[in-house]
């Protein structure tokens, strides 16, 4: 196993280790947990059948699907079925309460939006949005759906908070197939980029944040990290290795015979990296971590780079990561950077392992919360599921924290008094806050910076 790995499965089966005064008034806190997300719901029922799903997707259930869930609720499925794939309750207003809830406990001014696609293995065609498409669960091309999570990573955790079911071109211009699946007649063809931007754009200003990380999906378009200078933002983007890149620190090469000055020719990044010595390689501590500290090595430079033919006309920064893997061999990731010159590789390094974290609620959220055990085929039945797994995933977040003693206001003793059954909370559920607050990045000026323009050739 790789060192990195190896100290984080380390890290993971420590926290693993429950005391059993920590499940003391855990249904009492769950109840009082799913009170604001209750309170936007419009009826008794709805309510009972959130808590309900909401339990029985934190259960230790083999299977989360609804009829699993009604069963361990001693009730018919039929009621639960319908409350998942086709009532038409909202959960907008639900992911917007997470989202405030995320921002105001995890919130720090040098947080990291991280955005990641992740695919569900799907049988047949009749499911929203399912097509032959990259798989990363399985390494390949196959037949599933895919979803564009949002991810939310401080010192203080991590969390998912948002996300978008991808609908493939085909599925969008076949208006009858998409009527079948219940897609919403103003639901229009989006790229993942678009799916993502309008996620940063619904949420950017309650999340506080200094950074903008993703895998190379993402950094490889010219376009997408155009649109997030636009936007003023900072990002630390994964790209292919193959990406061509014109160092602008090297020298310049001698000027043409008829004295016309040339220019440092484009190579592809790998190729830049291996011409590098060996000491231009820093050695970074990311983390402490419970069998030692976690570290990367890392350089840059400040470069042009020539991505899906186009040529970038700001310069941004290059910086390649690399770890020593179990066989003696390096495992080089590179990524691009529109931040200042003078940040570090430290916060650099930060920011780049805070994009892992994402894959590790996705994990958490398939494996502990259900989130890839459903059984909808409707566009409502995808988005219900989802918008309830997220918040039973919340839940449990909430708890590690409390385990750890890192938040007082989660860490509350529960009354005996509150342990009462989920169809009893109608008559005290609270409105959620109307506001959202957040605190202004002391990151915000180099965010807001100009981007350096260079002369293209």
């Amino acid at each position: 196993m790789e060192r990195r790995f190896r100290i984080r499965l380390d890290e993971l089966l420590c926290d693993a280790e429950v005391r059993p005064s920590l499940l003391t008034g855990v249904m009492p806190r769950l109840q009082s947990f799913l009170q604001p997300f209750a309170a936007t719901l419009h009826s008794p029922e709805q309510r009972t059948n959130a808590g309900h799903y909401v339990q029985g997707l934190l259960s230790d259930l083999d299977g989360k699907d609804v009829e699993s869930i009604a069963y361990l609720h001693d009730r018919e499925r039929q009621g639960l079925q319908k409350f998942i794939g086709q009532a038409e309750w909202n959960h907008r207003p639900l992911i917007t309460e997470l989202v405030r809830q995320v921002g105001v406990e995890l919130g720090e001014p040098d947080g990291v939006l991280v955005f990641d696609p992740s695919a569900f293995p799907k049988k047949g065609t009749e499911s929203v949005g399912v097509q032959r498409q990259w798989c990363g669960r399985l390494g390949k091309v196959e037949n599933c759906q895919v979803g564009i999570y949002l991810g939310y990573v401080s010192h203080r955790e991590h969390a998912l908070v948002d996300f978008r079911l991808f609908l493939p071109r085909d599925w969008a211009r076949r208006k009858g197939r998409c009527a079948k699946a219940g897609v919403p007649r103003d639901v229009r063809f989006q790229t993942r980029h678009e799916l993502i931007l309008e996620m940063l754009d619904e949420h950017g200003a309650v999340l506080p944040h200094a950074w903008i990380a993703g895998d190379d999906e993402l950094g490889r378009s010219s376009w997408f990290r155009r649109e997030l200078r636009a936007r003023n933002e900072c990002y630390l983007l994964a790209v292919p290795s193959n990406t061509l890149v014109r160092d602008l620190r090297a020298p310049d090469p001698p000027c043409c015979p008829s004295g016309r000055p040339r220019k440092t020719p484009l190579m592809r990044a790998e190729c830049w990296r291996a011409l590098l010595p060996e000491t231009a390689w820093e050695t970074i501590e990311v983390r402490a971590g419970e069998k030692g500290p976690l570290v990367v090595e890392a350089t840059w430079t400040l470069v042009q780079a020539r991505t899906e033919g186009h040529l970038s006309d700001v310069m941004e920064t290059l910086v390649v990561f690399r770890e020593r893997q179990g066989d003696g061999t390096w495992k080089h990731d590179y990524l691009l950077s529109n931040a200042w010159v003078t940040t570090s590789l430290c916060e650099f390094a930060r920011v780049f392992k805070a994009e892992h974290r994402i894959e590790e609620c996705l994990q958490r959220a398939k494996s502990e919360a259900g989130l890839a055990d459903y059984q909808v085929r409707t566009w409502e039945g995808w988005h219900h599921h989802q918008t309830l797994a997220l918040l039973a995933t919340w839940f449990l977040v909430q708890e590690t924290r409390r385990g750890k003693k890192t938040d007082t206001c989660v860490n509350g003793a529960a009354s005996a008094s509150d342990d009462r059954p989920i169809a009893e909370w109608d008559a005290e559920v609270q409105s959620p806050s109307e506001n959202s607050p957040h605190d202004d990045s002391p990151f915000e000026a180099q965010r807001r910076s100009e981007a350096l323009s260079l002369a293209l050739p």
